[in-house]
């Protein structure tokens, strides 16, 4: 674009130079007095021009920031839509988009006044010239006049160009200055520049040191952003500090600690996400990388076999094998398409067990010969975590070397090392018998469960086959969407942007406002032509009685003439003044509603709509096509208006010049018509399309690129850089053939359109000859026929390009208004109040209820019955794909139930508000979502609670000392929480639940990141903040559930069992007793 732009501009200044130089010839130095008055317009548009920069660069700051927040709402949506945070973040992203707004206004106001004197220029250069050549005692006549006019008419287009070349030059320069920023950024390691990045990170391992495959010597690591950000490092605020350790090859290394101990943070050390303050980190087979497995799941959008592939060459022997150790051939045989099943984006339709399985089979294909196994244990329930400890990490990476966080200390019992972690550093190491034998502070909590255990670790014949299904939903414990449905392309319109895409805009922008825009258009544009009419009767009338009039009565007439022509040259000024004004205004109107209609659209959607729609694609409405209908599209918008009525009044005037003067004329436009008609047609048609691929191509560049960015340290890990690099070229390179074959399609058009205007100007050159032979010509006519038909080219060029532009601009509005109109919102009828008080009880009744994701789904629940009472605490187990996670959906009604009925307190929630559902229940979900912010606005968004009450919630969650070492309640937490461990970030969930003290609190698979001890806490809270409210728990850890007054166990979507667990445990053959016999071995 900045090499266009630059084109133009000397293109433009060559253009004015050769036009001024041939004016000269006809006037004179009374073209002086035009050139004046540009050159006093300069400084002016250079200021103006200068701030508009100025304001560029907030608006797209404020915009970076808007999309952000936009991105995070949408990677949070389930747990905004469960704490009913919707309106909460309409207003919060509504402050940032007024802000930019404001900066837009701005803009489009200073746009406003380029337009004005850039629109008025010509005439006032026309008036002035004029004047001054009459003034100078010099006689207008018909080639003086129209052959001055057609050169001044040549200057319209540059003059008008400038003040839009200038402005795209500055925002050109304000893009460039941030792309530059960014490409400032320190590389982080890839493939490409291994000797520059990882070699400044690695030492290499001393070669007496040859059975190492990772050693940390001394080693203090911060995360980037501190460093970034300025601050101060000190030992409280680094990631991990002063910590050594030494990893042999084939040993497996448990590693422990509690919420928050810097676990998580010793992968990212080892794998160069951290920043390295001082000491040493070394890796064997540095260039291989190593299988990371976070402990946030990462997926890409595809089928299971591609994620589990990840660029690897298919295997069959392998990968069965693989399924076969991380417990997943179940899972993909019940597939329609077995593993080319979909998958969403970021796993969303999968639960986070099934997200964690398949994310450790890709590490597990990749075959590497490190692996860090962060808390990979704890998503899943006991009986799964048995066979993937037993058959993958102890099985198919029992040669490999690997480091395994974990909470549960079952498991390290055959690890070669433990380490324990306390406040980022390392406080305990060594055999795992000595350390897991002696009691200690962070092991207290375990004694009663290791000198109970009768833990086998080798395998277990009484271990059973269980199904898994992977599914769509908010929460994952769902069937199967089936076929690979979750891949669709993007859909597009196709053909001429409908009339309804221009009625919306319309309705954007106002019908009164809209209708005075074009009385202001019509008003601008007649008097422009009348003041072309008045001086094509002028030099008529002046000519023919030159000869028979005194000098007293030819001044007056010139005065006379003069005056007309400077009224109407002044009124032409007023109303370009306010024409472009009330454009900029309607413009802005129009911005403003139609952002508020897509974010309330998206706001409101059902969370099916989310599980379908990749974030990249929902993302590209909010900055790509917003960013059109801010500003691309009025800015071209505003061009063919101004365009279309100069060829209106051009048409009118030439209709006028044929009837009175060249009647002949129609000889030449007859067949003009037709072509130019069918060249306009094809070009649209083309063009358009183009754009609505240019579009849809922008979508897959998007969500790649966010995917690449959310699994950035796996995809470091596992030294896929390059790969990822490819696949995003591969992408835009598909969107950037789009723009060249639109910018070529402009040139076919461009190239034709210039014929036709050689062929008008020799036509009516040719009449005019005629005419003069045979004395018929009216020279005043004649001329002003000629300065139109040399303007016109330019003038139909600029109207089919604009046309053109402003209907591919317009499928921003289409696209906008495909989510404004088709995404089917949530179900928010209200049929009744809930009572004053509602609830008081906390009794939940589910009657016969059916749920089934989509249509040709198998329920997720089905014909569940049970009814809970008053302040009771239950218990949910299953297994994964039971349908746990389905009775919290049903009962916030994130999906409407297909049949039966839920009561809360006799109260059916189908009958009233969701806002009224959702707001009297608490949840801490099993997926913990921050926003960028500080802890208060995590804690409590809304400003309900004071600082004492924030910070008691704190310490009944025993967050208090995390919450201080950050920095306190406006401490910020980063985006999503990064500051935080997903521990913390869990216990912050419960803070929030803790503050909401709702009747009815759900908990699912809230403590499965956090340690035992951390567990123990949690269960504390939850009996003295929840006394009297009905406590929902989904959870794999079975000791977790053991204090409920009744369990609930799920199997296929039903109920099978529900009863008190000391009912259950006395019946052998209840699956209760199956599941707590696995969890207690």
């Amino acid at each position: 674009m900045i090499v266009v732009l630059l084109l133009n501009t000397c293109f433009l200044f060559n253009k004015i130079a050769v036009t001024l130089y041939l004016l000269y010839n006809q006037v004179g130095l009374a073209f002086l007095t035009g050139v004046g008055f540009t050159l006093i317009l300069i400084p002016i548009n250079k200021l103006v021009a200068t701030k508009i920069g100025e304001l560029s660069t907030k608006m797209m700051s404020s915009k970076d920031e808007r999309v952000k927040l936009v991105a995070e709402v949408l990677q949070g949506i389930r747990a905004i839509k469960f704490h009913v945070w919707e309106e909460h973040f309409i207003h919060k992203i509504n402050l940032i988009r007024d802000k930019e707004l404001k900066y837009l206004r701005g803009r489009k106001y200073l746009d406003a006044i380029c337009v004005y004197f850039w629109a008025t220029t010509p005439v006032l250069i026309s008036i002035l010239t004029f004047t001054t050549y009459v003034l100078m005692g010099n006689k207008l006549t018909a080639a003086t006049v129209f052959t001055s006019m057609a050169l001044l008419n040549m200057l319209i287009a540059p003059l008008n160009a400038f003040p839009w070349v200038l402005n795209g030059l500055m925002e050109s320069w304000v893009s460039l200055k941030r792309i530059q920023r960014l490409m400032k950024v320190p590389y982080k390691f890839g493939m490409d520049m291994p000797d520059l990045d990882l070699k400044s990170y690695y030492t290499t391992l001393p070669k007496d040191e040859s059975e190492l495959v990772a050693l940390i010597k001394n080693g203090t690591f911060i995360w980037g952003s501190q460093h970034s950000n300025n601050e101060e490092i000190t030992s409280a605020n680094c990631a991990i500090s002063n910590v050594s350790l030494r990893v042999k090859k084939g040993e497996l290394v448990g590693v422990m600690g509690r919420v928050g101990s810097g676990k998580s943070s010793l992968f990212a050390a080892l794998s160069a996400e951290l920043e390295k303050i001082s000491g040493v980190v070394a890796l064997a087979n540095l260039e291989e990388g190593m299988g990371l497995v976070a402990q946030q799941a990462w997926l890409q959008r595809g089928t299971v076999r591609d994620n589990i592939l990840f660029g690897k060459n298919f295997d069959d022997v392998k990968y069965r094998a693989v399924l076969e150790a991380c417990c997943l051939q179940e899972d993909i045989d019940s597939l329609p398409k077995g593993d080319l099943t979909g998958v969403g984006e970021g796993g969303t339709t999968l639960s986070g067990g099934q997200k964690a399985r398949v994310s450790l089979a890709r590490a597990v294909y990749q075959d590497k010969k490190l692996y860090l196994l962060d808390d990979i244990l704890s998503a899943v329930d006991v009986q799964v975590a048995r066979h993937i400890f037993q058959k993958c990490v102890k099985g198919m990476l029992k040669d490999k070397t690997c480091i395994l966080c974990t909470h549960h200390p079952q498991y390290l019992l055959s690890a070669d090392h433990v380490i324990i972690m306390e406040d980022g550093s390392i406080t305990k190491q060594g055999w795992s018998f000595l350390l897991l034998s002696k009691p200690s502070f962070i092991l207290s909590d375990y004694d009663e469960f290791l000198s109970s255990s009768e833990y086998d670790m080798g395998d277990s014949k009484k271990e059973k086959k269980h199904g898994d299904t992977i599914g769509i939903a908010s929460l994952g414990d769902t069937t199967s969407l089936g076929g690979d449905s979750l891949l669709e392309e993007e859909g597009r319109e196709v053909g001429t942007v409908r009339f309804g895409v221009y009625l919306t805009y319309w309705k954007a922008v106002g019908h009164l406002l809209g209708v005075a825009l074009i009385v202001a258009m019509i008003l601008m544009q007649s008097s422009r032509n009348l003041t072309d009419l008045w001086l094509s009767y002028w030099v008529t009338h002046a000519n023919s009685t030159l000869s028979n009039v005194t000098y007293g009565a030819v001044e007056d007439d010139t005065k006379y003439y003069l005056t007309v022509y400077g009224i109407l040259a002044g009124l032409n000024s007023v109303f370009t003044l306010l024409r472009a004004f009330l454009f900029a205004y309607a413009g802005l109107h129009a911005a403003t509603s139609i952002h508020k209609l897509l974010l309330n659209s998206i706001m409101r959607a059902r969370i099916l709509f989310f599980d379908l729609s990749p974030l990249g694609r929902i993302l590209n409405r909010f900055s790509s096509d917003t960013y059109t209908v801010d500003d691309s599209l009025p800015f071209i918008m505003n061009i063919l208006l101004a365009q279309f009525f100069s060829v209106i009044g051009e048409i009118i005037s030439t209709i006028f010049i044929i009837i009175y003067g060249l009647p002949w004329l129609v000889l030449i436009l007859a067949p003009l018509v037709p072509i130019y008609h069918w060249l306009q047609n094809h070009y649209r048609l083309t063009s358009r399309e183009l754009k609505r691929l240019s579009s849809t191509t922008l979508s897959p560049m998007y969500s790649h690129f966010g995917e690449t960015l959310a699994g950035i340290a796996t995809v470091r890990s596992f030294r896929a850089t390059s790969r990822f690099k490819r696949e995003n070229e591969y992408h835009l390179e598909l969107n950037q053939k789009c723009q060249y074959a639109s910018q070529a399609a402009g040139q076919w058009l461009g190239l034709r359109l210039q014929f036709i205007g050689v062929a008008m100007i020799t036509g009516v050159g040719v009449i005019a000859v005629l005419q003069h032979q045979f004395d018929v010509a009216n020279p005043g006519l004649i001329g002003l026929a000629i300065s139109y038909a040399l303007s016109i080219t330019g003038s139909l060029n600029g109207l089919v390009n604009s046309f053109t532009e402003t209907e591919k601009e317009m499928i921003a509005v289409e696209r906008v208004s495909q989510y404004v109109t088709e995404v089917e919102p949530e179900r928010s009828r209200e049929l009744c109040s809930p009572p004053y008080g509602w609830p008081s009880q906390g009794v939940i009744v589910f009657k016969n209820v059916f749920l089934k994701y989509r249509e040709h789904l198998i329920p997720s629940l089905d014909g569940v019955t049970f009814e809970t009472r008053p302040a009771e605490k239950i218990g949910v187990v299953g297994r994964t794909g039971a349908g746990k996670s389905s009775l919290l959906v049903a009962l916030f009604r994130m999906c409407e139930i297909d049949s039966g009925e839920i009561f809360i307190d006799t109260v059916n929630i189908a009958h009233i508000g969701l806002t009224a559902l959702r707001s009297k229940l608490a949840i801490i979900p099993q997926d913990p979502f921050l926003f960028s912010g500080t802890v208060r606005e995590n804690l409590d968004p809304l400003e309900e609670h004071r600082d004492p009450q924030l910070w008691d919630a704190l310490q009944r969650c025993h967050l208090v000392a995390a919450v201080r070492k950050l920095g306190g309640l406006e401490a910020h937490v980063g985006p999503g929480g990064s500051h935080l461990s997903v521990g913390q970030r869990q216990l912050v969930c419960l803070v929030r639940a803790v503050l909401h003290n709702a009747k009815i609190l759900c908990i699912d698979e809230a403590t499965a990141n956090v340690d035992q001890e951390t567990d123990g806490y949690i269960q504390q809270t939850l009996r003295s903040s929840f006394r009297q409210s009905t406590v929902i728990t989904i959870s794999h850890r079975v000791r977790t559930i053991m204090d409920s007054d009744r369990v609930m166990v799920m199997a296929n979507g039903r109920v099978i069992e529900f009863d008190t667990p000391e009912v259950l445990l006395q019946d052998k053959s209840s699956q209760f007793y199956q599941v707590s016999n696995y969890d207690f071995q």
